[in-house]
C-alpha cells in the first residue's frame, strides 16, 4: 500500500494557468496533480490533491491528515500563508511533516509577502521553481 500524501492549495490556486501567468506560469492546478500522480507512483506515493478558497477546509484537511497517517502535506497555501495564524497552529498540532510549496519567490515581490506563517511552521520551504516546485516538495518527502 501506497503512503499518502496530502497535497493542499489555497485560495485563488484554482484559477492556475489563467492568474497572472507571468508570475505563477501557464500550468494549471490539474496539469501539477498529473505531474505528482506520476511521480508518486514512481515513488510509492498515493497522491491526495485537494484546492480550497476557504481557509476552514485547509485547516481541516490538516487535521485529517494527522487522522489519516498521512506521510507528509504540500502545503501552498496562497495568500493564507502571509495572514494564517490558524495554519501555522493548525500545522504545530499535527504530528506529520508539512512542506510549505509556492509557485514563485515571495520574498521577490511586494513586502507583505516576505512574512510567512505556514514557513514559521513548516518543516521545509520549497518556492521560486513554477510547477517543478510541487515535485521538488514531492521529492523531499523521501528525505524525510
Amino acid at each position: 500500500m501506497a503512503d499518502l500524501v496530502y497535497v493542499l492549495n489555497g485560495p485563488n490556486l484554482n484559477l492556475l494557468g489563467l492568474r497572472e501567468p507571468e508570475i505563477y506560469g501557464k500550468t494549471t492546478l490539474d496539469d501539477i496533480a498529473g505531474m505528482l500522480e506520476d511521480r508518486g507512483r514512481e515513488l510509492g506515493y498515493a497522491i491526495d490533491m485537494r484546492q480550497s478558497n476557504h481557509e476552514g477546509h485547509l485547516i481541516d484537511w490538516l487535521h485529517e491528515a494527522q487522522a489519516e497517517g498521512a506521510r507528509a502535506v504540500l502545503l501552498n497555501a496562497g495568500g493564507y500563508t502571509h495572514t494564517s495564524v490558524a495554519l501555522h497552529d493548525a500545522i504545530r498540532s499535527i504530528a506529520v511533516p508539512v512542506i510549505e510549496v509556492h509557485l514563485s519567490d515571495p520574498k521577490s515581490r511586494e513586502a507583505f509577502r516576505h512574512h510567512s506563517y505556514v514557513g514559521l511552521a513548516a518543516m521545509r520551504t520549497v518556492e521560486g521553481h513554477g510547477a517543478r516546485s510541487y515535485l521538488i516538495a514531492l521529492e523531499a518527502v523521501a528525505e524525510l
